[in-house]
């Protein structure tokens, strides 16, 4: 999901970056080619088709095991979290219906989804569920920590395979790339100012902000560039029949 952390961004902007907006700058792929169903980038396809659903789904698992942990959520996750709370729904219900709300935003933004920022929707919140129903209760220290720690590894581990598939940003992250372009202000300013709304809304609803929220904030960005080179996938050569078509010059970090 898309719920990175002000810290960790996967967008690159002059001077500065953010992942799902924030303070860590991460160079985005180049832009998505364009070529005949047998050129080198449509044979990787399967590689990518696998690690978007791998990561996506690696992703929601590492969001269960933060909320198992009791020790601090994602920025979003604390408001899907309080929204919980009060309507009685699953966390991962709730993720999946704030998504789709936030991506009816992109319309009046102009801005186009990809079959990642689709699949980012359900699929997260629904391993998320999923993981969450596998868990055992966790009630001390000395489980608790093990678990934030493996969700946070976990969460950079998928963000890289996510984004590297290179099938478009996640929801929230089209949301203030989205703003950035048509209000002018600094990828920063516009995660900042949105993420500190939605963690304060999530935690007067009830969200868990903690020192795994801290936490995640600081480690998500180097886990992420990390994990970004790792399962990277290979672009087409230099002078091979590709067309390039227009630079995606914002693909943030799900997230």
């Amino acid at each position: 999901m898309d719920g990175f952390s002000s810290q960790a961004t996967e967008c690159h902007e002059p001077g500065q970056s953010d992942h799902r907006g924030h303070h860590l700058s991460i160079r985005s792929a180049r832009s998505h080619p364009v070529e005949s169903p047998s050129g080198p980038q449509s044979r990787r396809l399967p590689r990518r088709l696998v690690q978007l659903y791998v990561g996506l789904a690696l992703y929601g698992a590492s969001s269960a095991l933060l909320v198992e942990s009791g020790l601090g959520l994602e920025p979003w996750n604390v408001l899907h979290q309080g929204l919980a709370e009060l309507t009685g729904l699953t966390i991962g219900v709730v993720s999946i219906i704030v998504g789709a709300a936030v991506l009816l935003l992109w319309i009046p933004l102009r801005q186009r989804p990809g079959l990642g920022t689709v699949s980012n929707v359900f699929v997260v919140g629904i391993a998320m569920d999923g993981t969450l129903a596998l868990l055992p209760d966790a009630h001390t220290l000395a489980v608790r920590i093990p678990l934030l720690v493996a969700g946070v590894l976990l969460n950079g581990v998928a963000t890289g395979l996510y984004i590297s598939a290179r099938f478009g940003p996640g929801p929230r992250d089209g949301l203030m790339t989205g703003l950035h372009r048509r209000t002018g202000r600094s990828i920063r300013v516009v995660r900042t100012v949105l993420e500190l709304a939605v963690v304060a809304t999530g935690f007067a609803l009830g969200g868990t902000v903690g020192v795994g929220t801290v936490l995640y904030a600081v480690a998500i960005g180097p886990l992420a560039q990390l994990f970004l080179r790792v399962f990277a996938v290979p672009t087409a050569p230099a002078g091979s029949a590709v067309v390039a078509a227009g630079q995606p010059e914002r693909a943030i970090l799900p997230g």
